[in-house]
This record gives structure tokens, C-alpha cells and sequence, in this order.
């Protein structure tokens, strides 16, 4: 018999925090950088964490799959009736760089879907989390997203050459650009109403976006890929095309541009 989603959210809290402070041990001096591909650097620290998170979260729950950017995908997601989606350091470059925007994301995902959730800071200590009909919290603080409707003057996460690349139908208006390297960071952020929306059309995986993905629905916020459909994290392929995170007044307005511009990226 599965534990209710309450109890889980507290073994995700706690592994969290242990994982935080591991990364924090190596934040002032990450030591050796390596590179899984171009543009994806792992440290000790992101192996580490996942260890830890492993120990944690495995010995906890024994029954539960696993999913982690920094272990191999043993196909147990794809059996058992519940599964751990984390990403031990999302944000490694931020990391790296000794930016205070790199998060631990852990979720636990049933039927395809996010059921209870962290997304951890350890540097400034911003504990999001958050359960499927339970609403989303950061340290305890219900989150309430921003009432921005219109783009013209909103503040998006998203990267200045993505809004001024030639490929739109229709240029942006005004908009005030922000960056994280963390995904879930960025998600967070705007389920907290800190920013209006979260734009990338560069592909993000299960690991990026579970946990944030759960946290970002329950503050009330949507979040789909360019093609406006919600997440699954159950499927053969972990990877995902974009990402558009937002109010639901301002959401459509991102999907409308993305899709009436979508035929150009290819041409340009």
C-alpha cells in the first residue's frame, strides 16, 4: 500500500534539505567541472546529491521508480505505480558560478502526473513544495502568482535573444527579461507572482520541470509546451520541447504568438 501524498511531502522535504546541504559544502568551490554533452556540465556536488537523494529516497521507499538526470534510467519509472522524478542540482552553471539560483527538485509522479512536490534553494533557503489539491507554499507561505493580462511591460524569464530572434510573425512589445539557469527555479518564481511568466523553446527534461510543474498548477498558474498541452512523465521519451509558464490571462497570449510563428524557426 502506497503512502498518502502528505507523507510523502514530508520525506521530499527532508531529503531536500539533505541534499541542500551537501551542495552547499561544495558551493564556494565546486571543483573539477565535467561535461555529459556539450552544455551540460556535472560536478561532485550533482553526484553527491544524487546519492544522497537515492539513499533517502529509495531506502524510504522502497517501491517507488526512479528518475534522475544524474543516474542511469533503470526502467523502473515505467513499472512501478509511483516514481521519483529529481534532479539533484538543476542549475549547475548557476552553481558553478556561484549563483544563489540553482534548486534541488524532487516530485513524486503517479499516472503520468505530479503529486507532490519540492523545489529547494539551499543558498537562500526557499523551500517551495506542494500537493495535488492542496495549494503551493514557499517556507510555509501560501504562493499567489501575478494578475498581469497583458505582455506589453510584463516580466518574462526567458532569454533576450529568444524574444528578439527574427523567426516571431510579430515582434514582442516592451517586456523586461530576466535569467536563471534553474528551470524549476524559474517556474517557481512565477508561481510565486515574483515574475509574470517563463518562456523557452529549447527542449527541457522530466527532471527540469516535474516538481515546478506541480507547484506551478497549484498556485494557479498554467504551464504547457509551445504546443499548449500539459506534461506527462510517463512516456518512453523524457525530453520536451519548451516550455510557457504563466497566468491564465497572460498564457494565451504567449501560445497565440508561439503558435502563429512556429512555421518561421526552421526558415531563419
Amino acid at each position: 500500500m502506497n503512502p498518502a501524498p502528505h507523507s510523502d511531502l514530508a520525506l521530499l522535504q527532508s531529503a531536500a534539505r539533505s541534499g541542500g546541504a551537501c551542495a552547499m559544502g561544495w558551493f564556494s568551490d565546486p571543483g573539477e567541472v565535467t561535461h555529459k554533452s556539450e552544455n551540460h556540465p556535472v560536478t561532485k556536488a550533482d553526484l553527491e546529491v544524487d546519492a544522497i537523494l537515492h539513499r533517502l529516497l529509495g531506502d524510504a521507499r522502497p517501491d517507488y521508480g526512479w528518475l534522475s538526470e544524474e543516474s542511469r534510467d533503470d526502467g523502473s519509472r515505467r513499472r512501478a505505480k509511483r516514481v521519483f522524478v529529481v534532479d539533484p542540482i538543476d542549475g549547475t552553471r548557476a552553481f558553478i558560478n556561484g549563483k544563489p539560483h540553482f534548486t534541488i527538485c524532487i516530485a513524486v509522479v503517479e499516472a503520468g502526473r505530479p503529486i507532490c512536490a519540492v523545489v529547494y534553494n539551499p543558498a537562500l533557503d526557499e523551500m517551495y513544495c506542494a500537493q495535488t489539491g492542496q495549494g503551493a507554499m514557499c517556507n510555509a507561505q501560501p504562493l499567489q502568482i501575478s494578475p498581469q493580462s497583458q505582455l506589453a511591460g510584463a516580466r518574462f524569464l526567458a532569454a533576450d535573444q529568444l524574444l528578439a530572434h527574427k523567426g516571431w510573425a510579430d515582434p514582442w512589445p516592451q517586456i523586461h527579461t530576466g535569467a536563471r539557469n534553474s528551470m524549476a527555479y524559474r517556474i517557481a518564481l512565477v508561481a510565486a507572482g515574483r515574475w509574470d511568466a517563463a518562456l523557452t523553446l529549447k527542449p527541457k527534461s522530466d527532471w527540469d520541470l516535474a516538481a515546478a510543474d506541480l507547484i506551478a498548477a497549484e498556485a494557479g498558474v498554467l504551464i504547457t509546451g509551445p504546443e499548449g498541452l500539459p506534461f506527462r512523465y510517463d512516456e518512453a521519451k523524457t525530453v520536451k520541447p519548451g516550455v510557457i509558464c504563466a497566468g491564465p490571462a497572460l498564457h494565451p497570449l504567449i501560445l497565440e504568438r508561439v503558435h502563429k510563428s512556429r512555421a518561421n524557426w526552421g526558415q531563419t
